[in-house]
């Protein structure tokens, strides 16, 4: 069984901060280790689809979705089996549920349950 529970959402006012993890957790990590996962973070606004928000490979090399660019910042700690959003700047469009997704080739992908982050004007 797998688990990533994600924490760190909130309410927050825009121009504000906060910091989203995301604990990876299950016997499948014994087996194919956390760290040759590429892990992303995604969002959903109500009425909209889910969108990609950053990823990072297994090497530890980051993307971003342009509307978040030089305000986000993605990392992992493979020795927590975790991987962190850290978003500054934060705007009112960037509410939504945010979620945590493992992707691997061999072993498919993996959802967490998501957190909430809203932002007030």
């Amino acid at each position: 069984q797998v688990q990533l529970v994600e924490s760190g959402g909130g309410l927050v006012q825009a121009g504000g901060s906060l910091r989203l993890s995301c604990v990876a957790s299950g016997s499948i990590f014994k087996i194919y280790a956390f760290s040759r996962y590429a892990m992303g973070w995604y969002r959903q606004a109500p009425g909209k689809q889910r969108e990609l928000v950053a990823t990072i490979t297994s090497g530890g090399s980051p993307n971003y979705v342009d509307s978040v660019k030089g305000r986000f910042a993605i990392s992992r700690d493979n020795g927590k089996n975790t991987v962190y959003l850290q978003m500054n700047n934060l705007k009112p469009e960037d509410t939504a549920v945010y979620y945590c997704k493992a992707d691997s080739l061999l072993y498919g992908s993996y959802w967490g349950q998501g957190t909430q982050v809203t932002v007030s004007s």
